[in-house]
């Protein structure tokens, strides 16, 4: 059994009420063992009051203070999720996603290590016609398949995001663009193969893929730039397709177009 030892948990809150519930009643019998006059410690007639009235006080005021400390550490965390997480999908939103991909530069950079790998920007294709066709709630349902197939295939260190509608990110640092070009394909495959099931029957769902390498310093606006001009490519060209080039770089990088 996992023990919850955060700010949210239940635990702290029982040790803590104990612990400051034993200071107190250590406190009491100090102070009221110790004379002033004398300058001796000597155990009062009424001690057991140091005892008795430190229980009845101490332990529901540290529990109440406690709890009260949780809820709002649980509230701060709750903000926290709202803040950078999108509700549909679980993935980090698009303000979340870029601060986190900025910010990888910027460590990067501090710490003068050589930066290389790449972003992919990934749409899904003809999804206005899921949602004419069985609705929006059937709609927001395949995006959930979508996101959950797009993370569970690449790695945990990789980011990936909903940059907003249907469409999504992924960001892959320190890979070759060999790696990457295999990573980009097998999220174009996954989804192609992924579940989705709309009124009991399967649809095929299939995604676009755009993508930029990157071998130095750069930010996440210069990479969604260029990264969507090569998802407007791959759209362009038939849809259900990786398209991707070096950044700042003319000569396109693309995957043999998809037959279907």
């Amino acid at each position: 059994m996992k023990v919850d030892w955060t700010q949210r948990g239940w635990l702290r809150v029982y040790v803590f009420t104990v612990l400051g519930t034993v200071a107190c009643i250590a406190f009491a019998f100090t102070f009221d063992s110790y004379s002033f006059t004398t300058g001796r410690w000597k155990l009062s007639d009424n001690s057991i009051n140091n005892f008795l009235i430190p229980l009845l006080i101490a332990p529901p005021f540290f529990f109440v203070l406690l709890s009260k400390m949780r809820q709002l550490e649980t509230a701060h965390q709750e903000l926290m999720a709202i803040a950078t997480i999108d509700s549909l999908t679980s993935l980090l939103n698009r303000r979340a996603f870029a601060e986190m991909v900025d910010g990888y530069f910027e460590r990067a950079q501090k710490a003068s290590i050589s930066t290389r790998g790449a972003m992919l920007i990934i749409d899904v294709d003809h999804f206005k016609q899921v949602n004419d066709k069985f609705g929006h709630d059937i709609g927001d349902e395949a995006l959930r398949v979508i996101a959950t197939t797009i993370a569970s295939t690449v790695r945990e260190t990789d980011l990936v995001g909903r940059i907003g509608g249907e469409e999504f990110s992924v960001f892959i640092p320190g890979q070759t663009p060999e790696t990457i070009r295999v990573a980009a394909e097998r999220i174009r495959q996954a989804v192609s193969e992924a579940a989705f099931v709309a009124r009991g029957q399967r649809h095929n769902l299939s995604i676009s893929v755009g993508g930029v390498f990157f071998d130095r310093k750069t930010t996440f606006s210069d990479l969604y730039r260029e990264a969507d001009e090569r998802l407007y490519c791959a759209k362009r060209t038939g849809r259900n397709r990786v398209a991707l080039r070096e950044l700042n770089s003319d000569s396109d990088i693309a995957m043999q177009p998809t037959m279907h």
